[in-house]
């Protein structure tokens, strides 16, 4: 850990808080002096400390740790750029249009990489009335089912979850052509263009 460079950081974080030294310090039971030791580089803050000064400043410890924020490249948020991170352990799904640091159940999650869809994971897609009528015969058992469908076009899209012991048949607005998304929980995210 490099003490300046965290110093540096801190000192960034607390001016784009509009925060005096006095105020970080007052809501972390310490005294300015130690912030003001920090921000000058000729020490840096006690393990026990990291989780207060990430809730203060709204950013990671490793951040912290590593004393700089990387920010991402503008990339407009075009939905083709669609990432899927799924918890495997809660199935929590958040997505993101660009590189992002997520973690759920205290475990750092990666970005689901699609695979082309194959007979025996399609979905059946109909077109009817201005809708795409998406069905499955796919297993919909608690070990072993498809928990989410996305339709992705390139400025929206529609999630449809899915659950165990549910027919798997539903109806999305039908906004042009794009990709149907949808993970297997045993065999991970597929794609098929529609």
């Amino acid at each position: 850990m490099d003490c300046k460079k965290v110093g540096k950081l801190i000192y960034e974080l607390r001016k784009e808080k509009n925060m005096t030294q006095k105020q970080v310090a007052e809501l972390m039971n310490i005294s300015d002096k130690t912030i003001s030791k920090w921000e000058r580089g000729l020490g840096c803050p006690d393990i026990s400390l990291l989780l207060k000064l990430s809730d203060i400043f709204g950013v990671s410890i490793e951040g912290i740790l590593s004393g700089e924020i990387n920010l991402n490249e503008l990339e407009g948020g075009n939905m083709k750029n669609i990432r899927f991170y799924i918890c495997d352990k809660c199935g929590n799904l958040i997505t993101t249009t660009g590189e992002a640091s997520i973690s759920c159940c205290g475990k750092k999650i990666e970005p689901s990489i699609a695979k082309k869809a194959e007979d025996g994971h399609r979905l059946n897609v109909e077109n009817i009335e201005n809708e795409l009528f998406i069905t499955s015969e796919h297993e919909m058992k608690k070990e072993h089912y498809i928990s989410f469908v996305a339709h992705v076009k390139g400025d929206r899209v529609q999630i449809v979850k899915q659950y165990p012991e549910w027919n798997m048949q539903f109806r999305l607005n039908q906004n042009g052509r794009g990709k149907l998304y949808f993970y297997c929980k045993e065999h991970g995210l597929f794609y098929q263009i529609v």
